[in-house]
């Protein structure tokens, strides 16, 4: 081959595996926005039944568009307590039988129309003002640039096959005999561990069989190897992880390697058996551009993938809580409670906007629920006669958990938000922030309430008993105003604010005739002046705690 040929290859190749990469990527972003909903309530329906866990798996997988992502969400799950094992492993298989729609998307004979999908699905992407039919688009725009790039690919292929000395190179991998198929899986592994996607070394794979590079024989022995090569995202995205996340990656190990092992051994009746069920003759021969071309391949090639993993998954499906035992044993848990980060977010979620917000809201919703424990303890605190040191340090390391999560949440949220991800996605995420700076604030003015009585106490005095019972009523009605905020912002109530106002303007006018029932005490002299300052103080930071859980809901709302 002389080197303008060489170069030629190399620049079409690499330039044909971008735009299908690129497609793929694009395809996963538009569904995954399209169906982000859907996505949400898949997987939170995911059980401990097998079964139901793997048709999860299958479906996230053709939402996504990856089996890599998926693994790494369940890995991330795992890690933060949110997934068992078991329900991981379910997940894992499905994402296994999902991947394999690729190939046959790949089958639909729409290549040489994928350049004019890209041209139209951009026109629509970029002058829709719909967010639904704008990602629609993407979705479509992904389709057309991943048949684009297989087709350049492709043309790179027939360089090869003008190239006798270069053909001859490829030539050297053949599935003609055991030792053979275990060379062209190691191939599939190598090639899908470096480019980091089995999708894309499918393409490839596809590519040079249909130009008859390689055989199909060959072409389903890479597929093979391909499937060990894809578990390394998981693997390397479960490093420092928890040992159930870990265990989670390593299933997704075994399972595929040895499922290889076991096809490898059958693996000439394997393929008479695919071409059996698919009726295809791989050695169909349709001339093009004067180069003979093997169309027939595709087709054999993706249920080539199809049928090992749906094979490969039942036969595990039984065998899924020893598997789980034997995990649990070969890697043993800590001796220690295994939780390095203070929330249950984890930046692996990324890659599925739909499901990172989700997890944010789950600590946003943690975020109030310990509003709501630091009140009740603030009020239990200023009745006892001798305040309970234990109870005062957990007021206080909950004040300062909050604000750590509040930091992991603006970390994980302004992420989040330099992606590109659907408008909806991005206001919710732009309401959690606020709201998480919201909690946050009230968390500080609770925990002042505690300090003004402790101040106090140091320096002889206490609240007396009707300005104890009067700071306890005012508590009673902000808690119980927190508490349906709470309520809303779990159920997604957006007529909040119309239910509260009317609470809120009576809580208003009680602080209003509290602070004058006290002012006319202090005229009557029967108040020490440093009891004054704090009953005061507690006033104004219950007003400010109002004002917080005000603009909470109206961000609920979506007012703010």
């Amino acid at each position: 081959m002389n080197f303008s040929s060489l170069v030629q290859l190399v620049c079409e190749l690499v330039g044909g595996l971008g735009i299908f990469l690129l497609g793929m990527k694009y395809m996963s972003d538009g569904l995954q926005a399209v169906a982000g909903s859907s996505l949400r309530k898949l997987i939170s329906t995911v059980t401990g039944n097998r079964l139901f866990a793997m048709i999860v798996g299958v479906i996230v997988t053709c939402i996504v568009q990856s089996s890599s992502i998926t693994t790494v969400m369940v890995v991330g799950f795992v890690n933060s307590g949110v997934m068992s094992l078991a329900q991981a492993v379910g997940v894992i298989m499905g994402a296994n039988i999902g991947t394999t729609i690729t190939g046959w998307i790949l089958v639909l004979k729409v290549g040489k129309y994928g350049l004019p999908l890209l041209g139209a699905a951009a026109f629509g992407y970029l002058f829709s003002r719909g967010d639904r039919l704008r990602y629609w688009a993407l979705a479509i725009m992904g389709i057309g640039m991943v048949f684009f790039g297989l087709e350049i690919m492709k043309d790179a292929c027939a360089i090869v096959k003008e190239n006798p000395d270069f053909e001859s190179w490829f030539h050297a991998f053949k599935a003609d005999s055991y030792f053979g198929v275990l060379k062209c899986a190691f191939v599939g592994c190598l090639m899908t561990t470096l480019v980091q996607s089995s999708s894309a070394t499918l393409g490839i794979t596809i590519s040079l069989a249909f130009q008859g590079i390689i055989s199909y024989e060959t072409a389903a022995a890479l597929i093979l190897g391909e499937n060990i090569g894809t578990t390394i995202t998981a693997f390397l995205a479960s490093l420092g992880t928890t040992t159930n996340a870990r265990r989670a990656a390593y299933f997704h190990v075994i399972f595929n390697m040895i499922g290889v092992f076991w096809i490898t051994l059958i693996f000439p009746w394997y393929i008479e058996f695919v071409q059996w069920v698919t009726h295809v003759d791989v050695t169909a021969v349709v001339m093009e551009n004067d180069l003979p071309t093997y169309p027939q391949t595709t087709p054999a090639i993706a249920a080539t993938h199809s049928i090992f993993n749906i094979v490969n998954t039942f036969l595990f499906l039984p065998f899924v809580p020893m598997i789980v035992g034997l995990l649990e044993r070969v890697v043993p848990s800590k001796d220690f409670k295994e939780k390095p980060r203070l929330t249950d977010l984890d930046m692996r979620m990324l890659d599925t906007p739909a499901v990172a917000i989700e997890q944010s809201q789950t600590e946003l919703e943690r975020m109030g629920d310990g509003c709501e424990k630091m009140l009740l303890w603030a009020v239990e605190l200023r009745e006892q006669d001798e305040p309970d040191k234990e109870l005062a340090d957990r007021l206080k390391r909950r004040e300062q958990v909050l604000d750590s999560i509040q930091d992991e949440m603006t970390v994980f949220i302004t992420n989040l938000l330099s992606g590109n991800i659907p408008h909806s996605v991005a206001d919710e995420a732009r309401r959690q922030l606020q709201m998480a700076d919201e909690f946050e604030s009230l968390s500080d003015y609770v925990q002042d309430l505690d300090k003004f009585d402790r101040k106090l106490r140091r320096d002889g005095h206490r609240f007396g008993p009707t300005q104890r019972t009067g700071l306890a009523s005012l508590n009673q009605e902000v808690l119980q105003n927190l508490q349906t905020i709470n309520a809303a912002l779990k159920s997604g109530n957006k007529n909040i604010l119309v239910e509260t106002s009317p609470k809120m303007k009576r809580i208003r006018t009680l602080i209003k005739r509290l602070r004058r029932e006290h002012l006319d005490e202090i005229s009557n002299g029967g108040v020490a002046p440093l009891v004054n300052v704090a009953y005061l103080a507690s006033l104004n930071a219950y007003e400010r705690v109002l004002d917080h859980t005000q603009n909470i809901a109206e961000a609920i709302s979506g007012e703010k």
